[in-house]
């Protein structure tokens, strides 16, 4: 017997272009591309015309050459985020977060007081509408893939509920593509194989998925075919590290221009540490190169911190040490994850304790950006030039 279908998967429709439709009626309707040097955002307007995230600038504005441009804004859609995830946590206290746009809800225990998960997801879908003006897409199934599955096909501003009794119907026929985990390597992997549809991929044995695919990964998509996920909504997982990262398109970058974009990423993430009592050990640069390859360098320090000079100077050393490949191969992306977090109150202090100019600016800086907004100080090397911004790196959620 199968259970019900109770797991909600609820994700805000191309949500950094609906806030800005939201918030200036006059780009409702017409095709939206947030960011200018690399799409960070389209609107579905822009999409339906081959617009996709991630795309160069130039290769958008070819594609649609009456889109309208904008820049980014975070605070919005972190504003955004937070009055969305607080309709979640008021529909059911059980909610996973995936990222800044979207969750995973368990409503099973709730029919006696809320209805049905169909009839709860159509209220939430209502609330995140006329309280947050945002469109937003649900998907409601047994399990968390079918859910998430049934949230992308319904888009946009959409609901589908998948019922136990219907779950091979709606999965099998469907492109591998919408299997979780199949990016554009394994989709043309299978395709060369002859293996188009979930359904094709379910008819093979597990082991030859594995062989032909690795272990790890033919086993759970092996699984995921055949409509294995026990995985349940996971509230208490603890978030292991943070991270940001800045697409930086195709053209050569200066060794000012990376340290600029490096110190923006540290100064964010240290911030997000203090904001939430927490320190780290570990810095980990990621980088991808201009012929498509990546690196990942790290450097753990002896003692836990949420300095921004300190962790600044780690990053730096990180990024110097990468400069030849970088000279070589170029650059298109720069990030940076902290890691081994800890709860401030949980560190046992050296004594003495002293508190340093590094410590004192950190907090006089944190109190001026709480009251004024981020964008209202900066620290000398950001002053007169382009203030960039960073996105966060997924899975990581608040």
């Amino acid at each position: 017997m199968r259970g019900e279908a109770s797991v909600l998967h609820a994700d805000l429709d191309a949500f950094y272009a609906s806030v800005e439709q939201r918030d200036a009626p006059a780009l409702r309707g017409r095709p939206v591309i947030v960011g200018g040097g690399v799409v960070l955002a389209a609107s579905y307007e822009a999409k339906a015309r081959g617009v996709r995230t991630a795309m160069g600038g130039r290769q958008a504005r070819d594609l649609c050459p009456d889109a309208v441009i904008v820049p980014p804004r975070m605070e919005a859609y972190s504003a955004a985020s937070r009055d969305v995830f607080a309709i979640f946590r008021d529909t059911t206290p059980l909610v996973e977060g995936l990222s800044i746009d979207e969750a995973f809800l368990e409503v099973g225990g709730l029919r006696r007081i809320a209805g049905t998960p169909e009839q709860i997801a159509a209220r939430l879908r209502e609330r995140v509408r006329v309280e947050v003006g945002l469109p937003i897409s649900v998907g409601v199934a047994r399990t968390k893939f079918l859910a998430k599955v049934a949230s992308a096909v319904s888009k946009p501003d959409g609901l589908l509920v998948v019922e136990p009794d219907r779950e091979e119907e709606f999965l099998l026929p469907l492109p591998v593509e919408r299997l979780w985990g199949v990016g554009a390597v394994t989709a043309e992997k299978l395709h060369r194989l002859g293996i188009r549809t979930v359904g094709q991929l379910a008819e093979l044995e597990s082991a030859a998925a594995e062989r032909l695919l690795g272990k790890a990964a033919g086993a759970h998509l092996h699984a995921l075919a055949r409509l294995r996920d026990p995985r349940p909504v996971d509230t208490t997982r603890r978030r292991g590290s943070i991270g940001s990262q800045r697409a930086l398109g195709t053209r050569p970058r200066t060794p000012d221009e990376l340290d600029l974009f490096l110190t923006q990423i540290i100064d964010r993430l240290a911030r997000r540490l203090r904001e939430h009592d927490r320190v780290c050990r570990t810095v980990v640069l990621r980088l991808r190169f201009g012929d498509f390859t990546r690196a990942t360098r790290s450097h753990t320090v002896r003692f836990p911190t949420d300095r921004t000079a300190l962790l600044l100077t780690v990053a730096r050393g990180l990024l110097e040490a990468a400069q030849p490949d970088i000279a070589a191969r170029g650059i298109t992306l720069i990030g940076v994850s902290l890691s081994q977090l800890g709860r401030v109150d949980s560190i046992q202090p050296e004594l003495p304790i002293e508190w340093d100019d590094g410590a004192r600016l950190d907090t006089v800086l944190d109190a001026v950006r709480d009251r004024f907004g981020a964008a209202s100080v900066a620290r000398a090397t950001q002053l007169g030039r382009d203030p960039g911004w960073s996105t966060p790196l997924l899975p990581e959620h608040e």
